[in-house]
């Protein structure tokens, strides 16, 4: 009903008490007045008006209702019909508005959730889900139970003015302990206990069997098919004077046996009648049974359940009541970071000491309390920086073992984690440096560009021509470490040749032992049978030279005739790869440079960072920390591994391991190939196309002071408007990476015009790389940085060799 609508006593009310109030305004005139003829004018106005205003009143109409006035319930009825819930609504008095038919089916019309037909706790359970919905907006009641079964009850506020409560009733599914557990002994559980030793039973409250496992079958009867059930479970039992169980089939000189019963109930039901209840009854031989040795200081665990449960992947371990360690299996002591010795005495002994209260409490409580299971995260001794997640569950029926715990061996999850980390931040910081070593590149260019042409200008002796040297020196040295920087992210030009690794080492080992010096003992060795690799020599130079200056560094506070290096190179097959088990190195045959030193080694949370570009341990002045960085790229790009051992105080130890080449012993298919020299005499036009000002400022010089007709152009697509409208050159000089067009795509529409065109790019990245992303043949490269005489000398061999 609306907020404007009237009960008929209420209209009689009003209307009685306007006629009282004209009445008494007529008697009112009437005493001031005493004039007939004013009282009636009085009365006729009034008339008047009066009947104005009921025209008025009429003509407007009643008040508009708003819809959700008027509540539609056959609607909400048909949207809360569930088949899988009950379901009703109640207002703030607790009244039931409206239900579905699966809520009336269970609990009828009469009754509202808070006075439902339900047991006491139930209804206390009910009522505090109410007051919590009215409260919070939502209550819950986990149990009620009734007559008609046992639900799950939730209450939600809901309603414009949240007057209204929407109850929904889940039904709860009954667990059938008994089926369950007849499905466990006669299947894979049933045969699993056999195998260890333990006969099981399940046996009603009058003493007959209902089921039984394979192993209570053969040693009740001897044969495996016979028919058990149905007969006394104490058929298959006798019991001498000193009250002692055994087989009845074995007579007297049968095994002792230890019984234990677990009645067969829903733990989470109500208290089982004994009387009515089946048991599950376990028979193992008498002195394998957990706690069953009195005499013993040390609590044990069952030999036939040590081999049930040492043969398992998973860490397993299990602790008595008072939280002594029983038994542990080798992979429980091995994820504990304790592999080969033997389990502690309590379990908080394989964490650091501020998880020890935690754990003993945990163990303490699901050893008294009800069977039960859950997680704690602890911090092993062994690895305190990282937690793991430790299970426990409480076992009943097995003598003194109270608590089951399981670990998981994540040692090498979290090593292959740090791998991916480190290889992600290798690759990210790869990137950046490529792009760093990119953009300088250009600068370094202007710069040795225009030295060159000033020192045209300047002959030694002049104030200005040792400044200029100065500033190309420093320019040569920065150039350097951009070249080390593309080595770290493997966009260097590399020259790879087929070569033996010893013959790298001999060439470089008069240098080397005057680097190391005469305080070091210095070695080299050789294995017989090394495969040829596929390297750049020069690059691979690099390499061996780095790793030595480092590891004589690093020996530096050890020069007393102990310290000792060496270099060696191993014959690695496939078979060793495949025993190192790595998940890094792919199976084949390597050849593998070992540099191994006495020095101080590295420090474990140092190991992981030595091959980043800057970082460094040694004092400043001393190193860039570029040094092993480049190792790192030159072997990557070189389709090798390198790893490196440390332990402090003892050395530490790089293993280089290249991929052994089976191909062809002349390098063919290197992606640098010698150009052809040929004769060139002079002149030509060129088009010079380069988005950096001061890079094509310095080339358009140089050039032109080699005697070439220069046209320069800023991008791609100007140098190709150049061409299509009609210029004629010999040679495309070109940037590859440029805006809008880069290089390579304007090559490629020249070339549709002038199919022999001639194009150099000038670039700063690995020419290897970019003959794999440019797809044109007949294209030449000139790495930046370059000199004024370099590109004049590239220019004239690309022309010559045309």
């Amino acid at each position: 009903m609306s907020a404007s609508a009237q009960s008929p006593k209420q209209s009689r009310t009003e209307w009685l008490a306007l006629v009282l109030a004209v009445a008494a305004s007529f008697a009112l005139v009437w005493f001031a007045t005493r004039s007939v003829a004013v009282l009636a004018g009085f009365a006729g106005g009034t008339i008047a008006l009066g009947g104005i205003a009921f025209l008025f009143i009429r003509r407007r109409g009643p008040e508009p209702q708003a819809e959700w006035a008027l509540p539609d319930w056959s609607v909400t009825v048909a949207a809360i019909a569930r088949p899988d819930a009950g379901m009703c609504i109640t207002d703030r008095a607790g009244r039931l508005t409206c239900a579905n038919a699966l809520f009336e089916s269970w609990f009828g019309t009469g009754q509202s959730p808070p006075k439902l037909d339900v047991d006491g706790p139930s209804l206390e359970r009910l009522a505090k889900a109410a007051r919590t919905a009215w409260r919070d907006g939502l209550g819950t009641a986990d149990l009620v139970e009734g007559a008609q079964g046992r639900w799950r009850a939730e209450a939600e506020r809901a309603g414009r003015g949240d007057d209204y409560l929407v109850w929904r009733f889940a039904p709860l599914t009954v667990a059938d302990p008994i089926a369950d557990t007849v499905r466990a002994i006669e299947g894979k559980a049933g045969r699993a206990m056999a195998k260890y030793g333990i006969a099981a039973a399940l046996v009603d409250a009058d003493g007959m069997i209902r089921s039984a496992s394979p192993g209570f079958v053969e040693r009740a009867t001897g044969d495996p098919r016979a028919l058990v059930t149905g007969k006394p479970f104490v058929s298959f039992l006798q019991q001498d004077d000193r009250e002692r169980l055994s087989w009845a089939r074995e007579g007297r000189r049968g095994a002792a046996l230890t019984m234990y019963y677990v009645p067969v109930a829903d733990p989470d039901g109500p208290e089982p009648d004994m009387d009515e209840t089946p048991s599950l009854m376990l028979v193992v031989d008498a002195g394998i049974a957990i706690g069953s040795s009195p005499e013993r200081d040390v609590p044990t665990a069952a030999p036939h359940l040590e081999a049930l449960l040492g043969q398992l992947p998973l860490g397993l371990a299990m602790a008595d009541r008072d939280g002594h360690m029983l038994f542990a299996n080798p992979a429980f002591m091995r994820a504990a970071g304790m592999e080969g010795e033997p389990p502690p005495p309590y379990p908080t002994d394989l964490v650091v000491k501020e998880d020890k209260g935690a754990l003993s409490d945990a163990v303490r409580r699901f050893a008294q309390g009800p069977a039960a299971s859950g997680d704690i995260a602890v911090r092993l001794k062994h690895q305190p920086d990282e937690p793991v997640s430790l299970s426990l569950a409480g076992v009943r029926g097995l003598g003194e073992a109270a608590v089951l715990l399981g670990l998981t061996d994540s040692t090498e999850e979290t090593r292959l984690k740090r791998q991916v980390a480190q290889a992600t931040k290798m690759q990210a910081v790869g990137q950046l440096a490529g792009g760093v070593a990119h953009d300088f590149n250009n600068v370094l260019t202007a710069i040795l560009g225009t030295c060159d042409l000033m020192l045209l200008r300047h002959t030694p002796g002049d104030s200005d021509y040792d400044d200029i040297q100065q500033i190309r020196a420093n320019s040569n040295r920065a150039a350097s470490l951009t070249r080390q920087l593309l080595a770290f992210s493997r966009q260097q030009t590399l020259r790879p040749e087929v070569l033996q690794l010893p013959d790298v080492v001999a060439d470089i080992g008069q240098m080397l032992k005057r680097l190391v010096g005469e305080k070091i003992q210095f070695t080299i060795t050789h294995d017989r049978d090394l495969g040829p690799v596929r390297a750049d020599p020069t690059q691979l130079e690099q390499v061996i030279v780095n790793l030595v200056v480092n590891a004589r560094d690093a020996m530096a506070g050890k020069l007393d005739g102990h310290a000792k290096l060496t270099l060696s190179t191993r014959r690695i097959t496939a078979d060793t790869v495949r025993a190192m088990r790595s998940e890094i190195i792919p199976q084949g045959d390597y050849t593998a440079l070992v540099v191994e030193d006495t020095g101080s080694g590295i420090a474990p949370e140092h190991l992981g960072k030595i091959f980043e570009p800057f970082f460094t341990t040694k004092e400043q002045g001393r190193g860039t920390g570029l040094g092993l960085s480049t190792v790192y790229g030159i072997v990557k790009q070189s389709g090798g591994f390198i790893f490196a051992d440390s332990e402090q105080g003892r050395g530490t130890r790089f293993t280089v391991y290249l991929p052994v080449h089976h191909g062809e012993p002349a390098a063919a298919g290197d992606v640098a190939k010698a150009e052809p020299k040929a004769a060139w005499g002079g002149g030509g036009r060129v088009l010079l196309v380069e988005d950096e000002d001061t890079v094509r400022a310095v080339a358009e010089r140089a050039l032109s002071r080699a005697g070439y007709t220069v046209t320069c152009a800023s991008d791609g697509e100007e140098g190709l408007e150049l061409v299509q409208q009609g210029g004629e050159f010999d040679l495309v000089v070109s940037d590859v990476v440029m805006p809008v067009m880069d290089g390579p795509a304007m090559a490629k529409a020249i070339r549709k015009l002038h199919p022999g065109m001639p194009v150099l790019f000038m670039s700063g990245y690995a020419e290897e790389q970019l003959r794999k992303e440019i797809d044109l043949e007949g294209v030449h490269f000139l790495p930046k940085p370059f000199s004024v005489q370099q590109i004049s000398d590239k220019v004239g061999t690309v022309l010559g060799a045309r």
